[in-house]
């Protein structure tokens, strides 16, 4: 598909999901999806300071502040921002001193991220619309990067981690969680919309994903976290038969959840 067309799968799921009154409502419900549980690669954040149940939506796959280095005083840029979940954990670390700015390209995920900032009466937090592949804000502004579980799907990703450089302060550093491939996967699953959107048709293979970011200059490149996922059987057999099924189930390819730190 085209890099347009990926991205409107994208803003149309994640608007849905933005949609739901509350965010335990949980994908793989019927509230979201009837097949595909958006949820399935997330961490539990319920012990981590300043974390906002109502900007959850479980739609993460690592906690990339936790491998951070946020320090007080510090400028946070959270890259798929959504309802503001990463942006709010990150706030706390930062303190009245820091700034968090969180980009996201759903209308619907900003709206609700206003709402939830409003509701706690933060100013140093602040959102705006925007696309990773271009994004709306000056040069050096980041003292950190973070994202989660939102960069593979972006369709150009050599230009996404090219924009991070560009954010970032000299001597600045990313966090990022992500989905990686190690294998390739079945071409019907890579072909699957509801996949995509769901953070396992636009990952590419680890190696590949360490490259794109050393060839756009970023340093000092570490997996700080690796964790495999197992897709549920029942998603599988929606999409393969039942020889596609066992070739697949039998073979070395992995999904695979990582978080990574890198240095300009």
């Amino acid at each position: 598909m085209k890099s347009e067309d990926l991205k409107y799968i994208v803003k149309e799921k994640y608007g849905q999901i933005a949609k739901q009154e509350k965010a335990s409502c949980g994908c793989g419900t019927s509230c979201c999806s009837p097949s595909v549980d958006y949820s399935m690669f997330s961490d539990n954040y319920n012990s981590l300071k300043g974390y906002n149940p109502d900007a959850d939506f479980g739609l993460g796959c690592g906690l990339p502040t936790e491998f951070a280095q946020i320090k007080e005083g510090d400028t946070v840029v959270d890259l798929g921002s959504g309802a503001g979940n990463d942006c709010f954990v990150a706030r706390a670390l930062v303190g009245e001193k820091g700034k968090v700015i969180g980009i996201d390209m759903t209308e619907e995920m900003i709206e609700k991220a206003d709402r939830n900032v409003a509701k706690l009466g933060y100013k140093n937090i602040e959102f705006f619309l925007g696309d990773i592949e271009k994004m709306p804000l000056e040069d050096a502004i980041a003292d950190v990067v973070v994202s989660n579980c939102v960069l593979n799907l972006v369709p150009d990703k050599t230009k996404a981690f090219s924009e991070i450089i560009r954010i970032l302060k000299p001597k600045g550093h990313l966090s990022v969680s992500d989905v990686v491939l190690k294998g390739e996967l079945p071409s019907k699953l890579k072909e699957a919309s509801e996949l995509y959107a769901g953070c396992v048709s636009g990952a590419i293979q680890l190696d590949d994903y360490l490259e794109i970011m050393t060839q756009v200059g970023l340093r000092q490149i570490k997996v700080q976290k690796e964790k495999n996922i197992n897709l549920p059987e029942e998603i599988l057999r929606e999409y393969l038969s039942e020889k596609e099924f066992i070739d697949f189930s039998t073979s070395e390819t992995g999904i695979y959840s990582i978080t990574v730190y890198a240095e300009k």
